[in-house]
């Protein structure tokens, strides 16, 4: 699908999609805890679809209701072994689900699609296999383990995905042996391994987490004793997304006009909360009460960003940076060549295509703000936040832009072009 975005401000007022990133969570957790969960969630993705999916699967179905779902867990009907998991392109639940089917025991199959089969699993691949885990298909579209996870030491580099982290601690309450997660500092991306123990705090589980030294290397230590098991609390909700809300911040400080969105939590673990400081830094005036954040214009101009802990507002602050007086740079933006498509290179070419100027330096983006883009054709290149920053960045250039391939936007965000056109966007399916 095409889409043609003609120039027009965005400005009003939109509630805040429910957090991919905390749903994911709570789904696999109430999948696997004691008794049934009923979970508040207004909108479904793809990644969520995913997971649900999954879970189903192995045993966990989940019924619709009128505000969520009800997730009944395995301990009802037993694992089922032998399945084939289909992932989509949801790295999430690729990597959550990994270490907790290795929990539980059965093999299963895992069905990639698009660029998840190349994206990186090492070191959480080797870490399960040396605690009893086996492991075939690496780098194909089906990925198969097999054996029954261990409990002891884990370690990881803190410089590579939190999710494994997160898969790992999810895990543990299934096992019945003690658990060390060890974590090489600077641990990059720290506010999502919070969700996740804050999620299972939610269910009952407390892990114990402090900082030691091995091998002269300092380490975040994460422990969970053996006596700890998964309970239902019954009921939860997710809360709304601070990555996705990250976009219409990003087109508020781009406007004269306040945009204000709705529903999000102020004190959330979620690291991309922190899109409130960086545009203010690059200049943007923001301003939040209870549940509610605006942004608006005021004298943009380029800062460096370090983006390591928060690399899915990469793309946000790029358009704004598109936009802002001076130099922007984020930095520390190694990682975003490993998402769905090498977003270093995607959120460059989607700016130079519609007439910014942006280059890769090593592992930074660097873009010098022009008073106006002209607007031009973007190939989102199947990745959701390229064809929404793109979209930011058209409503406000100077002529029409195209996006191709702009369906990619149901990965994390399926009504994301209604929301658009309810801000004032004009965007409008472009026919063959």
């Amino acid at each position: 699908m095409n889409i043609l975005i003609e120039p027009h401000q965005l400005s009003g007022s939109i509630a805040a999609m429910p957090s991919k990133s905390v749903a994911h969570r709570l789904l696999i957790l109430s999948g696997l805890c004691s008794g049934i969960t009923d979970i508040a969630c207004t909108s479904f993705s793809d990644d969520i679809a995913a997971t649900l999916r999954c879970l189903k699967a192995l045993g966990a179905p989940a019924m619709r209701t009128r505000f969520g779902v009800r997730m009944v867990p395995v301990t009802v009907g037993g694992v089922r072994t032998g399945r084939t998991l289909d992932v989509g392109e949801s790295g999430s639940t690729l990597r959550f689900l990994l270490p907790v089917v290795a929990a539980l025991g059965c093999k299963a199959t895992f069905a990639l699609h698009g660029r998840l089969p190349k994206r990186p699993l090492s070191p959480l691949d080797q870490q399960l296999c040396e605690h009893g885990i086996e492991l075939s298909g690496l780098g194909t579209p089906d990925l198969s383990v097999s054996g029954q996870l261990s409990g002891g030491r884990f370690v990881l580099p803190g410089s590579v995905s939190s999710q494994y982290v997160s898969g790992l601690l999810m895990a543990t309450p299934l096992l019945d042996e003690d658990v060390e997660i060890l974590v090489r500092e600077p641990v990059e991306s720290k506010g999502y391994i919070k969700l996740t123990l804050d999620a299972l705090a939610n269910f009952g589980v407390e892990v114990a987490c402090d900082t030691t030294t091995v091998d002269d290397v300092r380490c975040r230590r994460y422990a969970l004793s053996a006596d700890q098991h998964l309970s239902s609390p019954r009921t939860c909700e997710v809360e709304g997304d601070w990555s996705n809300a990250g976009f219409w911040l990003g087109a508020g400080a781009l406007g004269s006009e306040p945009l204000c969105i709705t529903g999000l939590n102020l004190s959330s673990g979620q690291g991309d909360r922190a899109i409130m400081a960086a545009l203010s830094l690059l200049g943007a005036r923001i301003g939040r009460s209870s549940g509610i954040v605006a942004a608006s214009r005021d004298n943009l101009r380029g800062r460096t960003i370090n983006v390591s802990d928060i690399p899915d507002l990469a793309a946000p602050l790029a358009a704004v940076g598109a936009y802002a007086q001076g130099t922007t740079r984020l930095c520390g933006a190694r990682r975003l060549r490993l998402k769905e498509s090498d977003r270093l290179a995607t959120i460059c070419n989607a700016i130079c295509a519609l007439g910014g100027k942006a280059e890769v330096v090593s592992d930074d983006l660097v873009i010098e703000g022009v008073p106006q883009l002209c607007g031009g054709t973007v190939d989102a290149c199947n990745d959701h936040r390229i064809a929404m920053m793109a979209a930011i960045c058209a409503a406000y250039a100077s002529g029409p832009s195209v996006i191709v391939g702009a369906e990619c936007v149901t990965k994390s965000y399926p009504t994301f072009f209604e929301d658009f056109r309810a801000l004032g966007g004009i965007a409008r399916e472009q026919k063959d």
